[in-house]
């Protein structure tokens, strides 16, 4: 997986570090991450329902079983990146797919920077001073090349599916 520069050692270092710090309750973290991507564009809400049941509020989704189970999926899946950064194209058949699956319930490519903004505002809070220009910069590289394989996914999906 080309990530167009690559991350130095010392960014990967970072990655890790700061990981490590929220390795402890991810359900709470991603809370934080999905409370802001919902803050910043309501209108993805729609896009999360489960047996055909529609949320009626942010809140009502982030409350709902289904939907932690989700976050719980969302954060595995950032620590596969972290547990893989010296090889992340070892991930690039898993993120295709996962874009497809995005795609195939409704989500635009836009989206993902909404979610990027929503993960280093997540990474902020969640940090505090520890989540310095350096951090921020490290986990955009990240996040950036995460978001390019699985776009890979929706490029590989004939035009009308």
């Amino acid at each position: 997986m080309e990530s167009g520069m690559p991350l130095s050692g010392g960014q990967r270092a970072l990655i890790r570090e700061s990981w490590q710090r929220l390795s402890g309750s991810p359900e709470q973290h991603g809370l934080v991450l999905f409370s802001r991507l919902f803050d910043l564009d309501p209108d993805l809400l729609p896009l999360f329902q489960y047996n055909c049941k529609q949320f009626a509020s942010p809140q009502e989704c982030l409350s709902a079983p289904e939907f932690l189970d989700h976050i719980r999926k969302v954060m595995l899946v950032i620590d596969a990146a972290v547990s893989h950064l010296e090889n992340l194209s070892c991930l690039e058949e898993y993120l295709c797919n996962l874009g497809k699956k995005h795609q195939a319930v409704g989500v635009k490519v836009e989206s993902f920077s909404t979610v990027g903004e929503s993960l280093l505002y997540m990474l902020e809070k969640c940090l505090g001073a520890a989540f310095s220009p350096e951090v921020q910069e490290a986990w955009s590289k990240l996040y950036n090349a995460v978001v390019k394989a699985m776009q890979r996914g929706w490029e590989t999906l004939p035009e009308g599916d």
